[in-house]
């Protein structure tokens, strides 16, 4: 039998913890903006394999954040630099986000707090991996959280 209030529980958790990396602990409807705003662009740089990897140990509801909308391609796109995927995480975010978006710093620190808080429920293997993917600017804030 399946416990969906469990996985209510955990999902709740999960963003309740970007909230607080974003220093808006009430607005958690934010805070599923913006984690559903920088999943779909790591979705988007990874390869699916490692999307998948990188998935299975997140809580389910979160999951379903980060395959929303998916179509799946073998193809990731090429996002060498911060800026690609600053840019990439504000188009993700679209209208929801455009008052919260204004700066890349914004942006930027968005980013951190999602992957802040991804590194608390994933392994370290997991982490390795993510962080081999990439762009070299966005290392670290994985490494140093």
């Amino acid at each position: 039998m399946l416990n969906f209030n469990k996985y209510v529980h955990e999902g709740e958790q999960f963003v309740h913890e970007v909230a607080l990396e974003t220093n808006t602990p009430w607005d958690t409807i934010r805070a599923v903006r913006i984690l559903r705003a920088v999943f779909h662009s790591l979705r988007n740089r990874l390869p699916v394999a490692s999307s998948l990897q990188l998935i299975a140990q997140f809580p389910m509801l979160i999951k379903a954040i980060y395959v929303d909308g998916w179509k799946i391609t073998n193809q990731a796109k090429n996002m060498r630099h911060i800026g690609d995927f600053i840019e990439s995480v504000r188009e993700e975010g679209g209208p929801g986000l455009v008052h919260g978006f204004t700066t890349d710093h914004e942006v930027n620190e968005a980013i951190r707090a999602v992957l802040t808080v991804i590194k608390r429920h994933v392994s370290e293997g997991e982490i390795e991996d993510l962080m081999a993917t990439l762009p070299a600017e966005l290392k670290p804030m994985v490494a140093h959280n």
